[in-house]
């Protein structure tokens, strides 16, 4: 049972797991590179395609081990925390933080490994998100409206798409093969003209 179906979120234990949780990704992300600015603003000049590679096989093996789970009787859809879909609201945020990422190299996760390991730029990146969700804060209940715009409550692909969730799971396993092979075939070729 989850800390999130025994409703136990705010518990000693839950934040103990979480911050275990965090130090792990923090030191792994770090390990993978993803402490450089460089390297995660890459995938935006076409020049490296990591953060593409990680962020799609945890993707795929996230939904590969949730759908076993599932169908094991392990997992229910109870036992996971699924947010409203408020499409308006979610398509603004997507693209304010896609343009942030561009613009400061970092996302928040990242900029947190990035500040650990002395990288004044993540610091500053650090504040100035810290700075926009405390404007958001302020602005909140003016945002209402404007938030509830396309509300669908609870809506997953595979109940949006009409499919089965193991459909789902093994079609973007099939995508993520191709999409690594095409990446492994472009980095070969950048290599080979590098070497002309």
């Amino acid at each position: 049972m989850s800390f999130y179906e025994a409703g136990l979120l705010a518990s000693p234990a839950a934040f103990v797991a979480a911050l275990l949780i965090g130090l792990s990704f923090g030191f792994w992300l770090e390990r993978a590179g993803f402490g450089s600015a460089r390297k995660l603003a890459g995938i935006f000049y076409l020049r490296d395609f990591a953060v593409v590679q990680v962020m799609f096989t945890a993707v795929v093996t996230g939904l590969v081990g949730l759908w076993a789970l599932e169908a094991a009787g392990v997992a229910t859809p109870a036992s996971l925390h699924r947010i409203d879909t408020n499409l308006a609201a979610q398509l603004a945020g997507g693209a304010i933080f896609g343009a942030g990422f561009v613009i400061g190299g970092w996302c928040p996760g990242t900029a947190l490994v990035g500040a650990a390991s002395g990288k004044l730029d993540a610091l500053a990146f650090l504040l100035s998100a810290g700075v926009g969700s405390l404007a958001y804060a302020l602005a909140h209940g003016a945002l209402a409206p404007i938030e509830a715009l396309g509300a669908c409550g609870v809506v997953t692909l595979p109940e949006l798409l009409g499919i089965s969730a193991g459909v789902l799971t093994t079609a973007l396993f099939v995508v993520a093969l191709a999409l690594f092979a095409g990446i492994a075939r472009l980095e070969r070729r950048r290599r080979m003209e590098v070497l002309r």
